[in-house]
């Protein structure tokens, strides 16, 4: 081993980073924890802060799982406010160059996370300065996705700049991980090489337990459901997700009173679906604030099937992370998105869920209808979801990956 191999290790650059966070900012704990089990040295820049907390003080240097822990200084405004929200995205972006520029050593792999946006940029010019390689970890595409919700605040001119650099901090990476074949043509879309694109699809969490049912859900009995049956959902519902579809089915449901509507988390799109079943009257929702994350696999088992929703002029600029905990705790999906998405094709290729078409009332009154009157085939659905999980979407399988495009940028454990 050469002394430069010998002195290589990861970086990784993402807003945040503490052990019992979730959605995808688990992902990093998770990935960053076994590679360093794995004998890699592995770093990981962020800030001070949680992201349902801006006021947090976490330290700022702490080793924990292996990985050293470099916390920067940002502003504290928090995301409730856009003027707030870029001015802690501006101040990361100065703060992690500088730690960048400070711990980068020729030969390292830094690994650029898309929180914030457009942070692959920043990374690609300390990269290009410090002699390391860069790999893009793509979780969403920037700033297309906010152009197409509508919410990107950009100056068309800086719009059009800013995606030029991004685009160059695509192309000029060692590797580019993306969750799936749509996002993948994406980038084969901005002339991004094709040897320099690889998917790797997310995880449930690592350390998860095996499925459990539904009669053994202590929240589900804590809550009175043991009688009924019950559609969740668990995680953000943001903008990106409709619900619609599912409030209008609801509605029609409503005189059934087996069939419950849980959801459990939080988020724009959560606040304004619990605005709309009150202002309905519709008592067939429960809203629940999101569960401490050692009780998520107990928490998603209190739903007999939980329902995904993908806008679908997203298709392959966002992948939902939460099917993947969906399809790890055994419980059928019912899609409501674009048939020939990638979730859609997910679905279809584990024969453990259904898709349902945005606006399509009728369709999604029946599937729920047919789910819950066939507890065997429902059962079959989630059958069919573990194993398809166990085969293509589960951790160690991701690890294992991501440890070979590190392998093939010479690095090495042990370094």
């Amino acid at each position: 081993m050469s002394a430069g191999v010998g002195a290589a290790k990861i970086v990784f650059v993402n807003r945040y980073f503490y052990p019992d966070q979730s959605a995808t900012s688990q992902l990093l704990t998770d990935l960053a924890q076994a590679l360093a089990k794995s004998g890699f040295t592995v770093h990981v820049i962020c800030s001070r802060q949680r992201y349902d907390d801006p006021g947090a003080r976490l330290p700022p240097q702490e080793s924990t799982g292996g990985v050293t822990v470099h916390r920067i200084w940002t502003t504290r405004f928090g995301r409730d406010r856009l003027l707030g929200r870029a001015l802690d995205y501006a101040s990361f972006y100065g703060s992690s160059a500088v730690a960048m520029l400070r711990l980068l050593r020729r030969g390292d792999t830094v690994i650029a996370k898309t929180d914030p946006p457009l942070i692959s940029i920043v990374a690609m010019a300390a990269a290009k300065i410090k002699g390391a390689r860069l790999v893009n970890w793509l979780q969403d595409i920037f700033p297309e996705v906010a152009s197409l919700l509508g919410a990107n605040p950009l100056p068309r001119p800086l719009d059009a700049l800013l995606r030029r650099c991004r685009d160059l901090s695509l192309r000029s990476a060692h590797m580019n991980v993306v969750l799936g074949e749509r996002m993948r043509e994406r980038l084969l879309g901005l002339e991004v090489p094709e040897n320099r694109v690889e998917i790797i699809e997310n995880w449930a969490e690592s350390s998860q337990e095996a499925p459990k049912e539904a009669s053994r859900s202590i929240l589900r009995a804590k809550i009175a459901l043991m009688d009924k049956f019950v559609v969740g959902y668990s995680g953000n519902l943001g903008r990106a997700h409709e619900f619609q579809t599912l409030l209008g089915a609801a509605e029609v449901l409503q005189d059934d009173g087996e069939i419950v509507f849980l959801m459990i988390g939080g988020g724009a799109g959560m606040l304004k679906l619990s605005k709309a079943t009150a202002e309905r009257g519709l008592k067939n929702f429960l809203f629940l604030p999101y569960q401490p994350r050692e009780n998520l696999w107990d928490s998603l088992a209190a739903s007999d099937v939980h329902w995904v929703s993908l806008l679908p002029e997203l298709e392959g600029f966002i992948v939902p992370s939460k099917i993947y905990g969906i399809l790890a705790a055994a419980r059928p999906t019912v899609f409501i998105g674009n048939p020939d998405g990638e979730l859609a094709h997910t679905i279809r290729a584990g024969e453990c869920g259904v898709t349902v078409a945005l606006g399509d009332i009728d369709a999604l009154v029946g599937a729920v209808r047919h789910l819950k009157n066939d507890p065997a085939h429902r059962s079959r659905l989630g059958s069919n979801a573990y194993r398809h999980y166990c085969e293509h979407y589960s951790a160690p399988r991701a690890f294992d990956r991501w440890a070979g495009i590190l392998r093939r940028a010479n690095l090495v454990p042990g370094a």
